[in-house]
Parts: structure tokens; C-alpha cells; sequence
């Protein structure tokens, strides 16, 4: 069974001596920071932004469980969603590793893992990223 990204560009692949990091840019002009990677700035319009491994850690700012799958969406329910501080100045929006809420609290460490979400229709694995609570692991 091979392992495909949900879409390229979006993170490391297992293996990448990096380790597990969100592929974000830089604009060579501004400085701004955007996830996902861009060829463009999206501050400021500039052109050749380079790609910075980012988010290996963060804080969670913000969480929920969702429990009905949304359109498309082909992985377990629940799954926890929720908005991690990085240290890099960026907030993201990602799935979480755990849905228990109850478990999960403002400023908590959490860690980026990327992980299969499901089996496609070809039998490979579909990777994703989320967040992991660190004392969950």
C-alpha cells in the first residue's frame, strides 16, 4: 500500500528528514509568512516566495468536536478541529488528533503528526496533518 498526500505541497512526507513540518512561504519582499505555500505573496502581491518548513510545535488557541462527517470528508467522526497558535506568528486551522474535548484546553502543547485519514478508491493511504495533544502521546 503506498501513501499519498490529501493534496501536495501542504506538508512533509514521512521520511523527509525534517521531520513531520506544514510547508509554508516567505515573500523575499515583505516577509510575511503564509500557509499554505504560495508562489505569491498574499500581503503584498510580490512574486517568488520560498518555501519554509514550518509548525513542528504549537499552542491550541481554539477547539471543537465534529461529529457529523462534512461533505467530501472521508476519515473517522469524530475528529477534534481546532486553531493552533505557531511559534512562527501563524495561526492554523487543522484537524486534531483527539476529539475529546474534555481533554483539550487553552495554550495547551500540542505537536504536528501526519497521519493516514483514509484508504482511497486505488487502495492508497491518504496522508493528512494534525495536531496531537502532547501529553497524549
Amino acid at each position: 500500500m503506498s501513501q499519498v498526500p490529501i493534496h501536495p505541497g501542504l506538508f512533509t512526507l514521512p521520511g523527509d528528514p525534517r521531520g513531520p513540518r506544514l510547508l509554508a512561504a516567505r515573500c523575499p519582499s515583505c516577509a510575511g509568512l503564509h500557509f499554505p505555500a504560495g508562489e505569491t505573496c498574499p500581503y503584498c502581491g510580490t512574486d517568488g516566495c520560498r518555501e519554509e518548513a514550518i509548525g513542528a510545535e504549537g499552542r491550541l488557541w481554539l477547539w471543537t468536536a465534529v461529529r457529523t462527517a462534512p461533505p467530501g470528508y472521508r476519515g473517522p467522526v469524530p475528529y477534534g478541529f481546532g486553531v493552533v497558535d505557531l511559534p512562527e506568528g501563524l495561526r492554523i486551522v487543522s484537524r486534531l488528533a483527539s476529539a475529546e474535548v474534555e481533554r483539550l484546553r487553552e495554550g495547551q502543547a500540542v505537536d504536528l503528526v501526519i497521519e493516514p485519514l483514509f484508504t482511497n478508491d486505488a487502495g492508497d493511504e491518504v496522508l493528512s496533518f494534525a495536531y496531537a495533544p502532547r501529553e497524549a502521546r
